[in-house]
């Protein structure tokens, strides 16, 4: 039988089993999004930034990420890299 102690301890590695798998999953978001971030960017240099719609697709992607990264910063609370 686990005692209140053993409880405390099997609940803080859930809660950093949990964040962690958060973290890995944002992590895989944000780099997806610096992919495709750097594929706007080629494609608005070869066109000579004359495309305002791939434009607007530039700056909702970093917005996205600036968000992004701002929840994988909350995460990491004691920047431990968890």
């Amino acid at each position: 039988m686990l005692n209140f102690y053993d409880c405390l301890i099997f609940r803080q590695n859930m809660v950093n089993d949990d964040k962690g798998k958060k973290f890995l999953e944002l992590i895989d978001e944000q780099n997806n999004l610096q992919w495709s971030i750097i594929e706007k960017l080629i494609f608005l240099i070869n066109a000579k930034w004359a495309s305002s719609d791939t434009q607007n697709e530039l700056e909702s992607l970093v917005k996205k990420h600036s968000t992004l990264t701002k929840e994988l910063n909350s995460l990491d609370e004691n920047n431990s890299i968890l």
